[in-house]
């Protein structure tokens, strides 16, 4: 991964699955610790708010590990976990109902699953109006999504708080205990971000309903969740 600039098209969907296939044998142990923990608080938070229905068919778009996979399981859901890193899938801690693939062209039937679940890969992606379309095509009507990434907290202090862990402590322990180059890398991808507003558009553009957005954990996460009418 290159770590003078940010890699765009092609150049960057080779780097981001090349990325994940080499930090996935340590992925969640550095990622529990870096976050303390709060990834399992937003993943519980994330599906509280869609809301599902009992036995719901739910899909997992860049699943990794299979954290959402697990905790959907949990609750009785069928989940489907869809990664374009091999790596990341073949380090789940357990088995599940995996697949390889692009999140922009997804081997899935048209109004075939109930939910869609992403989280924390939105800034990986090369397009998000191409991958909005996809969840919109999947989708059943009356089904929802929920999109989760990281986010800037508006406080002061929070933000001058989130700035130091971020940008220099992330790296520095990432690069530490599992690939440098991957950890230097993933504060920086923030930057791929669109302003909240912008995606909001993007999710209506997509002929998906009642988009929204909040802030999660003090505002270090953000949760855009929509409808598929």
């Amino acid at each position: 991964m290159p770590t003078d600039r940010l890699p765009e098209g092609d150049e960057k969907r080779e780097a981001v699955q090349s990325m994940f296939d080499t930090i996935a044998p340590r992925y969640d142990m550095v990622n529990r610790l870096m976050t303390f923990r709060l990834d399992v608080r937003v993943r519980r938070q994330t599906l509280e708010a869609m809301n599902l229905k009992p036995g719901s068919t739910v899909l997992d778009l860049a699943c990794g590990t299979g954290d959402f996979v697990w905790a959907l399981q949990k609750e009785g859901h069928h989940p489907i976990g869809i990664d374009l890193s091999y790596g990341m899938m073949a380090a789940a801690p357990d088995e599940g109902d995996f697949v390889q693939g692009d999140l922009l062209s997804l081997p899935i039937a048209d109004a075939s699953v109930d939910a869609a679940v992403c989280g924390y890969a939105l800034r990986n992606l090369l397009e998000l109006p191409a991958f909005f379309a996809e969840l919109a095509r999947v989708v059943k009507p009356g089904g929802r999504i929920a999109l989760v990434d990281v986010s800037a907290p508006e406080n002061k202090i929070m933000k001058w708080g989130f700035d130091i862990h971020f940008n220099k402590i992330v790296p520095f322990v990432g690069g530490l205990l599992s690939d440098k180059s991957a950890y230097s890398y993933l504060p920086r991808s923030v930057a791929y971000l669109p302003p909240p507003e912008e995606m909001l558009q993007m999710l209506r553009d997509a002929g998906l309903a009642n988009p929204k957005r909040e802030q999660l954990t003090l505002g270090i996460a953000q949760l855009l969740t929509a409808d598929r009418p």
